[in-house]
């Protein structure tokens, strides 16, 4: 049988076909439009994401007898805003998680509402990329939309939904709302009243290995494939891609180094950090995870690349860079402000210490250890409460990088281990559909089987000793900045 994973991400789809043996068959990318109507907006219009799913679909399983496809699921960029009125018409654009418009509506909930009670009723605190705050932001500033709201879901739902037609999530990505509350498992009433809305406006929720129903006919007709396909529920790109990578059960961790960055740690129990400043949310595979998030990871060195140096020859770029831990280059990677630990919106990114000297590759590796610095701050936070890791699998564009891969290594001072497939989402999304419809008896079980090791990029001692002194300067950067971050945008809100 085959099983399609769709990573319904940022600037594309990506879709994989595996077998029942873990093997990855095909895949597929297509791309589709980002709006970003007002400087810190970002939109997308989910019919261009089904239009785009579907087309993948159909290129995916051209080749492959198509009786065969079992099930369908889905890792999916989390936290937007997709709101359908009562005929289930998308009521205006998908607000999305890299969208910086909310930081009255954030503020409110955090200052107002207090972090405190929204941590007792989500396990979190607002951020400018949750969901929460941009219902709210719909409330106040567009009201005859915010009228018309008869369901609310986020990205990779909608699609979902366009196939099932059934209105479902999951744990793992609803835990990113700030409308659910992750212990329990369920939405969260007191969230609702907060966001004047009812329970009955969001979708039944899901453990991501769920099944939530088969193709519509219409849909199975379009794709060709059997009308009892099965669609599970799915999960959010980061808890996807960590069943992607094995990252499951107790105490095990993924890096992602895609358009964000992420280091998610997966655990049998519940837990959240004094300050909030990781993520908790509920796991794919039916426990939990704490997870770190910046904004701006592999999007970083894609921007230095494309828009400032003016090339998409990133390998031969690093090639010039030879000496680790002697840079004294840095670079805060917070190019559409930054999420954990910092929660500031408002930050900045910034190079520091360029002097006469300063070459074009101290520059390009400065822009790597910036992201890889970034994930040590979420790193620390976990070593506060008691987490002690010693090796992280890793996944994303930037995982494609030799350099990279070594940097972190030493930055982290982790065993990074390399899985066969650097799928991440779209191979999670396939293992979870491969789950609900039998093949495995658990997320667990798929993760055993199927996830391969085939490359481990150990620190060097030498070497990791360097980047922690390096470090000790970087951490200190951010609190210098952060007042000149905070007037340099009242600044530009006042028209000065």
């Amino acid at each position: 049988m085959f099983y399609i994973g769709i990573d319904l991400g940022t600037s594309a789809v990506k879709l994989l076909l595996m077998d029942s043996d873990g093997k990855i068959v095909n895949i597929v990318s297509k791309e589709y439009p980002l709006y970003f109507p007002q400087p810190g907006w970002s939109e997308q219009n989910p019919q261009d994401w089904y239009e785009a799913t579907v087309l993948g679909i159909k290129e995916l399983i051209r080749d492959v007898d198509k009786s065969q496809v079992a099930g369908i699921s889905f890792g999916g960029q989390m936290h937007g805003l997709v709101i359908l009125d009562e005929d289930d018409n998308v009521i205006r654009p998908a607000i999305l998680w890299n969208d910086g418009r909310t930081g009255a509506e954030t503020e409110y909930l955090n200052r107002v509402i207090g972090k405190e009670k929204l941590s007792a009723y989500t396990a979190n605190i607002a951020f400018a990329g949750f969901t929460a705050p941009k219902l709210l932001w719909v409330k106040d500033k567009e009201p005859e939309n915010f009228a018309k709201i008869a369901k609310i879901m986020l990205p990779k739902d909608y699609i979902a939904y366009k196939l099932t037609g059934v209105h479902c999530t999951d744990v793992s990505d609803a835990s990113g709302m700030l409308l659910f509350d992750v212990k329990n498992r369920q939405w969260s009433k007191e969230m609702c009243d907060i966001c004047g809305i009812q329970v009955s406006q969001l979708a039944k929720c899901y453990e991501s290995y769920e099944a939530v129903g088969t193709l519509l006919p219409q849909a199975a007709q379009e794709l060709g494939v059997p009308a009892s396909v099965k669609v599970a529920a799915g999960a959010g790109d980061n808890a996807a891609a960590a069943v992607g990578t094995g990252t499951v059960g107790d105490n095990m961790c993924n890096i992602s180094l895609g358009t964000s960055g992420t280091i998610f740690i997966s655990s049998k129990q519940f837990g959240v950090d004094s300050h909030n400043a990781l993520h908790s949310f509920a796991h794919a595979d039916g426990s939990y995870h704490l997870m770190g998030c910046m904004l701006s990871a592999a999007s970083c060195n894609k921007w230095w690349m494309d828009e400032i140096i003016g090339t998409k020859d990133y390998a031969t770029e690093q090639q010039s860079i030879q000496k680790l831990g002697e840079n004294h280059v840095y670079f805060l990677p917070y190019l559409m402000g930054e999420r954990s630990p910092h929660n500031n919106p408002d930050a900045r990114a910034v190079f520091l210490g360029m002097s006469m000297d300063t070459t074009r590759a101290d520059m390009t590796q400065a822009v790597l250890e910036g992201v890889a610095f970034a994930l040590r701050d979420s790193l620390e936070v976990a070593k506060s409460l008691g987490i002690r890791l010693e090796r992280t699998k890793i996944c994303g564009g930037g995982a494609r990088s030799p350099l990279w891969k070594k940097i972190v290594a030493n930055v982290l001072n982790l065993k990074v281990d390399v899985p066969e497939s650097e799928e991440g989402p779209s191979m999670g999304g396939a293992m979870l559909a491969a789950v609900a419809c039998g093949e495995y008896k658990s997320v667990e079980e798929a993760a055993e089987r199927i996830v391969k090791v085939v490359e481990t990029v150990e620190p060097e001692p030498e070497l990791a000793a360097r980047y922690e002194e390096r470090y000790q300067y970087f951490k200190e950067i951010y609190p210098a900045c952060k007042p000149l971050f905070h007037a340099w945008i009242a600044g530009r809100d006042s028209g000065n």
